[in-house]
């Protein structure tokens, strides 16, 4: 199967579209290189699948609600669905994962890998990211991503049974806990889910720090608050680089359309004002940025 490019597309609520694999195996490998510039980032979003991070050299700093990972060469942590999440180098770090589905796994809702197991891990209250240990972990991960990365042959047999054997470690560490009932989001996660949802329906419009706090129905002080608490970023901050994110997509994806066509549609009312900011975020202005991505 080979590596897919990492790449996101999310809905309005930053939930990730992007396939990882297909129906028949659900399973995707990415290799990249991160950096903390903001421009080389990858964005807070989330995806129902499993992921295994894997930190082949450098630094990076995973992000969840009201938490941070500095994961050093070597780190290997996994992630359980429907976590919110970021990723960047601290200051630089290259990056191996595998999203998977947890059905890769268990074949199914109807098996006993999902019921002895697998359900009981997915609602874990104190699974969000588990940090394995190194050794026998990262050679498993490492065989499973080798597999995939190089299409050897009957690659599947050798991820299911790698990934199978990390998650059923990651289990029995667990274990004590996994009778806890999974608690429900915090306030603070729920209200910033609302407000990326409305900056997402609306970037391409004029939108104020009153109108994000309205979207959760808060105050702008408490507003900054909860986005300063949960993500380290002001709304505002946030807002740019989003807009600066779908400007990137939109000059390499459609190629004849004018730089102010491009801001117009990102939500910038000045043409300069974007190449200005963009030049600043992506460190070359954007007719470069387009040509280099040609």
């Amino acid at each position: 199967m080979g590596l897919q490019t990492c790449g996101l597309n999310r809905n309005h609520a930053q939930k990730e579209l992007q396939p990882h694999g297909t129906v028949e195996f659900p399973c995707a490998a990415y290799a990249s290189r991160h950096t903390d510039a903001p421009g080389d980032t990858i964005p807070w979003h989330w995806h129902e699948e499993l992921e295994v991070i894997f930190v082949a050299a450098g630094t990076l700093k995973l992000q969840i609600p009201g938490g941070e990972y500095l994961l050093q060469e070597g780190s290997l942590v996994v992630l359980n669905g429907n976590v919110l999440h970021s990723l960047s180098g601290h200051p630089a770090g290259e990056l191996r994962s595998m999203v998977f589905s947890p059905f890769l796994i268990t074949g199914g809702t109807d098996t006993v890998f999902y019921k002895n197991y697998v359900r009981a891990l997915l609602a874990c209250p104190d699974f969000s990211v588990w940090q394995a240990e190194p050794g026998t972990d990262v050679k498993r991960f490492s065989a499973a991503f080798s597999a995939m990365e190089t299409d050897a042959f009957a690659y599947e047999f050798t991820v299911r049974e790698n990934l199978s054997q990390l998650l059923l470690h990651c289990y029995a560490q667990l274990l004590p806990r996994l009778s806890a009932q999974k608690p429900a989001k915090s306030a603070d996660t729920v209200r910033i889910e609302q407000m990326l949802q409305y900056m997402q329906a609306s970037y391409a419009e004029p939108i104020t720090l009153a109108d994000i706090a309205q979207a959760a129905r808060l105050s702008e002080r408490e507003c900054l608050r909860c986005f300063h608490r949960t993500i380290g970023d002001s709304p505002v901050q946030y807002l740019l680089k989003y807009r600066l994110m779908q400007g990137a997509a939109l000059l390499r994806a459609s190629p004849a359309a004018s730089i102010a066509e491009v801001s117009a549609a990102c939500g910038f009312d000045s043409p300069s004002y974007f190449s200005k900011q963009f030049r600043r975020f992506y460190q070359r202005p954007p007719r470069e940025y387009r040509t280099a991505g040609q």
